[in-house]
């Protein structure tokens, strides 16, 4: 019974359809896996989720054997036990057993169906048949190992997102090789901070990409990386964008793209163990060299087929298009679309060009994707210029996914407004990391605005206080206190595993904590505030930087905001806000009072800023997370090479602009001439 002074749980924005769920694939996989799992079984209603996720962390290994047997894994030797040791970091899963994910993304292709659908922001776009890309994954695996890539080696990719890109990942992973992949608005000395480190084989580069409008000639750039790699013994050459590569451009040994392509042959996917390396993600490298995450075949295979095929319900009759870079984790994600037998977007260009900033929705609307991806500022985006995804036919859509920060309140109307009353706004929070998802929804649960629905099925997270007590209701960092299958094997080039083991464990150990502050609600949702590293402790009293942006935001004059707290040497505590103003908004006395009103009402009274600022720019890094601890320590007066490297940054001359910030402050410390506040 409710006490009188406790308020009521707020109503969800957004309830399952009881007409839908009954055909979603989670709920045939409840029912399937009770009817041989006892424990689930006396467990309650398996078509209930909140029962389906307690039985998926406290009978781990049953939770992950019923994904391996639902899915139909095929190994051609037998796994021993599921999990054979529960160790964090160092669990071992599935040993014994051998597979392939290039075999799993390709058995389910229907030969005259689209497993790939290519689109650009010009809004044209062509089909890859499933028996297309078969062929071409074929031909491109025995370029590769005429190459003399095999098992082990490592394959680059400096490519869009284009289906190049997937057709060249599969291949090299067939062969057991390990494949990393990164844009190509990357500097060649950016990307060869990643991939010297690989020492990879063989490099895959485009001639360009398309964004706003212009084309991008890339030749020089991937020449120059090419350089920057002793290690290649080749370069396969795609013609892509536009500018096309001639022979007089070869300054190494190359292949090109539509001869190696043009190859005859069957397809041989090479079993590998299940912890085997499929590829190398990299953080967001904003001190040093990026570290190079490297994920297993089985264990991605594993966690994609429960977050595609469950949580999202992907099958043979869906399309998915989520906006993406090809360094973002999310390409990882798009590429396994075709685990579940669904067709793949690929897209090349901006995601709101000038000229047709709706493209994405009109692309949506064309191809019936029902599986619409995008960010946090692409939807407020939408929302603050006016744009109208409704006048086009969005019918096909359920759902819209929504990850990469936190996705205010705000949003949620928006969307129901504008894409469809019916359709989910799935907002998710996990990371590059894992590869996957810690915390979002699925068909059978409710959406609270600015709140995720749930823990995912297998991830059995926690929020834990200071002390490492598990807290409810209230912020507390993000952990996960047993293992997945997608955690990393290890980081590249650490031998003794001390960086892999300092990045997640040092704090709790054996318990794997992300760095994000959230709130496990007592109605079982996950509300996410932001970076614990960048936490607002004002006198004592900690808030997520999220809960400041999501407030002022909402102000039409504000495009974007940035607040950090920084401590200063004299123990004093300064809360600046940085805002970036739409056009012809100006930051007078009176806006300076509407942001102050807003995060007073709508966050917090105790963390209203020290100062408003208009500023040219937030920096972010190129996967668009804001740059909240780099300019915190700028504005302490470090120095800008001691705390981002600019080829991690989307803006890198922001990063000078807030390092005069802090030397200028620094000085008025010095001399006393700081404002009195």
């Amino acid at each position: 019974m409710t006490k009188p002074d406790t308020p009521p749980p707020p109503e969800p924005f957004w309830t399952p359809d009881p007409a839908d769920t009954p055909d979603s694939r989670i709920v045939d996989f409840g029912r399937w896996a009770a009817a041989r799992y006892p424990g689930l079984d006396r467990a309650g209603d398996p078509a209930d989720y909140d029962v389906l996720h307690r039985w998926s962390v406290t009978e781990l290994e049953e939770f992950w054997g019923a994904v391996w047997e639902y899915f139909d894994v095929d190994s051609p030797t037998p796994y021993e036990t599921v999990l054979a040791e529960e160790l964090m970091p160092g669990a071992r899963w599935f040993p014994g057993a051998t597979l392939n994910y290039t075999h799993h993304a390709l058995r389910h292709l229907r030969d005259d169906e689209p497993a790939l659908l290519a689109l650009d922001e010009t809004g044209a776009g062509y089909d890859v048949l499933g028996g297309e890309l078969r062929a071409q994954v074929a031909a491109i695996a025995a370029t590769l190992r005429d190459l003399g890539v095999g098992a082990g080696d490592t394959v680059a990719g400096y490519l869009p997102h284009t289906p190049h890109a997937i057709v060249a990942f599969l291949a090299a992973a067939s062969l057991g090789a390990v494949w990393s992949v990164c844009g190509q608005d990357y500097a060649p000395e950016a990307a060869a901070n990643r991939f010297a480190q690989l020492r990879p084989t063989v490099l895959f580069a485009a001639d360009g990409y398309l964004f706003n409008g212009t084309v991008h000639d890339r030749r020089d750039a991937a020449l120059e990386l090419a350089g920057r790699l002793p290690t290649l013994t080749a370069v396969v050459l795609v013609d892509h964008a536009g500018p096309g590569w001639s022979d007089d451009r070869r300054s190494v040994r190359t292949v090109r793209w539509d001869d190696a392509v043009a190859r005859t042959g069957e397809l041989v996917c090479t079993p590998v163990p299940f912890d085997h390396p499929l590829w190398v993600v990299f953080s967001s490298g904003t001190t040093g060299l990026p570290k190079g995450i490297v994920h297993g075949h089985g264990g991605v295979l594993l966690e994609h087929l429960k977050t595609l095929g469950l949580h999202s319900d992907l099958g043979p009759a869906d399309r998915l298009l989520w906006y993406t870079t090809t360094h973002w984790m999310m390409w990882n994600l798009v590429v396994s679309t075709l685990l579940t037998g669904a067709t793949a977007c690929t897209y090349d260009g901006s995601p709101a060009p000038f000229a047709r900033p709706d493209v994405l929705w009109d692309l949506a609307a064309r191809h019936h994707v029902t599986i619409f991806g995008t960010s946090p500022p692409y939807l407020l985006g939408m929302a603050k210029f006016g744009i109208d995804p409704s006048v086009h036919d969005l019918s096909a859509i359920r759902a819209v996914g929504c990850t990469g920060s936190t996705l205010p309140a705000s949003a949620y109307p928006w969307v129901g407004e504008h894409v469809g009353k019916r359709v989910q706004l799935a907002s998710t929070s996990g990371g590059t990391d894992v590869v996957s998802g810690f915390a979002g929804s699925a068909a059978t649960t409710p959406v609270w605005a600015g709140e995720l629905s749930a823990p995912h099925l297998g991830v059995a997270l926690a929020a834990y206080s200071p002390d490492g007590s598990p807290v409810v209701d209230q912020v507390g960092e993000l952990v996960v206190t047993r293992p997945m299958p997608s955690m990393p094997l290890y980081f590249w080039n650490d031998p003794d595993g001390a960086r892999y083991r300092d990045a997640y464990f040092a704090t709790y150990p054996g318990v794997w904590r992300h760095g994000d502050w959230i709130t496990l609600t007592s109605r079982g949702s996950v509300i996410v505030h932001g970076r614990s590293d960048s936490t607002l402790n004002r006198n004592g009293v900690r808030l997520g930087s999220a809960d400041i942006h999501d407030a002022v935001e909402r102000l039409p004059e504000i495009a974007e905001s940035l607040v950090i707290g920084a401590e200063e040497p004299d123990g004093g505590y300064w809360m600046p806000l940085f805002v970036v103003l739409t056009e012809g908004a100006v930051l007078d006395d009176a806006l300076r009072d509407r942001v102050r009103d807003a995060i007073r009402t709508g966050a917090s009274p105790r963390h209203v800023p020290d100062e408003v600022l208009a500023v040219p720019g937030i920096p972010h890094t190129r996967t668009g997370k804001k740059l909240e601890v780099p300019v915190k320590r700028l504005l302490q007066g470090a120095s800008a090479g001691d705390v981002v490297s600019p080829a991690a940054v989307d803006r890198p001359e922001l990063i000078a602009f807030y390092a005069r910030l802090g030397a200028d402050r620094a000085r008025a410390r010095t001399t006393g001439t700081e404002d009195g506040r």
